[in-house]
């Protein structure tokens, strides 16, 4: 069976679904239809948007199924379907096994992670806040568990010292979709195997909270360093000044050393932390656009010696 034949059944709903859904269609899959999230209201005028999968299916008149569950009746839809494979990029529901057991190549997940390490919502985010240098892409079999099928094929991506968590979710995005691709072809032809992951190294990845932005000069450089890469651009790392946020939305470590919270100087803004010190390349204080950090300890009159605490 060549990919014009075989009809798959797409999943996702963020930007790098989408991105992976365009790149099947520009390598000739037979998308039938496409799953996605309810739409939801989006910035301050809570404006009702489509996810983006469900924009790119509808230009390309890709049937569009936005349940709030797989089960029950949409598990009859899909067995209507007979797809002979089911391909989810962040989807962010599980498929039950009455899903898992339609497709002849089966339910094939493409997860942004060197399973079984980073299993969860934010792979990603927790790779730079754990001051990782690799991360990467794996394709498996989807089961039903949570990011537990065996592995098809995985791709390793270096991670640079000072990317964001935005540069590295394109850079994988971008290595990801062609993988993608690559895989299900190889999975069609029938030539690969399947490696069960050793389920004792595995880790989690939690979703991000507001509550874990909060920024403490009382800790190591480098871990808040590698707090605003993850970080960035939410829910964005930040610390308490007069009593409103100030965003750390770039910072670099510097090998200098003074008391918590010290202002070490202002040209560039440099504060001491708990063994080293961070230079504060940009930030955005509450009610503000985001500034180069000079411009904030310029607009407070700070001088070195003073403190942020």
């Amino acid at each position: 069976m060549n990919k014009q034949d075989t009809k798959v059944l797409f999943m996702g709903t963020p930007d790098i679904a989408r991105d992976c859904l365009q790149q099947l269609l520009d390598d000739g899959w037979n998308v039938i239809g496409a799953f996605t999230r309810e739409d939801k209201p989006v910035g301050r005028k809570q404006i009702l948007t489509a996810p983006p999968v469900k924009e790119l299916a509808l230009q390309h008149n890709i049937p569009v199924y936005q349940p709030k569950t797989l089960k029950g009746e949409y598990s009859d839809v899909i067995a209507d379907l007979k797809p002979d494979m089911i391909v989810v990029v962040a989807y962010g529901r599980i498929l039950p096994k009455a899903v898992i057991d339609v497709p002849q190549f089966g339910c094939l997940n493409l997860h942004v992670s060197l399973l079984p390490k980073y299993r969860g919502a934010a792979p990603i985010q927790w790779s730079l806040i754990n001051g990782d240098r690799q991360t990467g892409v794996t394709v498996m079999h989807i089961d039903e568990g949570l990011d537990t099928g065996d592995i098809i094929d995985v791709l390793p991506i270096d991670i640079e010292e000072n990317e964001t968590q935005e540069e590295l979710f394109n850079k994988v995005a971008e290595k990801g979709k062609v993988f993608l691709s690559q895989v299900m072809e190889t999975v069609v032809a029938g030539n690969y195997t399947r490696t069960p992951q050793d389920h004792t190294q595995a880790t989690l990845a939690p979703p991000l909270t507001k509550e874990m932005a909060l920024f403490d000069f009382g800790t190591d450089a480098l871990t808040l360093h590698n707090k605003v890469r993850g970080q960035n651009p939410w829910p964005s790392a930040h610390f308490m000044y007069d009593g409103k946020k100030v965003k750390v939305i770039k910072a670099q470590v510097v090998d200098k050393q003074g008391k918590v919270g010290e202002i070490l100087s202002t040209k560039p803004l440099v504060v001491a932390t708990a063994d080293k010190a961070l230079q504060l390349i940009t930030v955005q204080p509450e009610g503000s656009k985001a500034m180069d950090g000079t411009a904030w300890a310029m607009g407070r009159r700070f001088k070195a010696g003073d403190s942020v605490l």
